[in-house]
């Protein structure tokens, strides 16, 4: 039998948490923001991507606008959240501000001819690819009501907080909703 005891720190080299980074970079260390940035932006650019509609160059960019941001800002951050909440409401935030500033934001809205946008793509097995389809599908919804739903359902916010960061009544946000499940449904087939 071996007798030895084997922790977890012999295992792998210690992990420098958000927090010595976040100081660190706030003290201008490049490398240490580097770190940040790619410890965060995969889940970033996911939550960006639905916001932005599926447009990868958007996401991209807002993402991009998030990080100089944080950059800037880093210095004022209180560490009274998490750094990963802050970077992900200043996300948020930043893509918000990017869509009302769009004309498209407040006047596009594809309605039924999403419907043409879904048949227009390739034809795959709805077993093989449901998420695919859900993803393509909350592409062609228009973009307020794909920002309350993304808001909402995939990251929990409450209706209060939609209505806040989006400049609307609660009661438009709820409305928003129900809009926006209706058309996922209808465009994924759903009676």
């Amino acid at each position: 039998m071996l007798d030895a005891t084997v922790t977890l720190a012999s295992l792998s080299p210690p992990a420098v948490d958000d927090t010595a980074l976040a100081r660190a970079a706030a003290g201008g260390d490049v490398h240490a923001f580097e770190r940040l940035y790619r410890r965060h932006a995969p889940r970033l650019n996911a939550l960006l991507w639905r916001l932005c509609g599926g447009n990868a160059a958007r996401a991209e960019d807002v993402l991009q606008e998030t990080f100089i941001l944080a950059w800037r800002k880093l210095p004022q951050f209180r560490f009274e959240s998490a750094l990963g909440t802050w970077l992900h409401r200043m996300a948020v935030n930043t893509a918000l501000m990017e869509l009302r500033a769009s004309a498209a934001f407040e006047s596009l809205d594809i309605g039924e001819s999403g419907m043409e946008v879904l048949t227009g793509m390739a034809d795959v097995t709805r077993c093989h690819a449901t998420g695919l389809d859900l993803e393509r599908a909350l592409q062609t919804l228009p973009p307020r009501a794909r920002a309350v739903l993304v808001l909402h359902d995939i990251e929990g916010w409450k209706h209060h907080e939609i209505a806040e960061e989006l400049q609307m009544a609660v009661g438009s946000s709820k409305a928003q909703l129900h809009r926006a499940r209706g058309l996922l449904r209808a465009r994924l087939g759903d009676a």
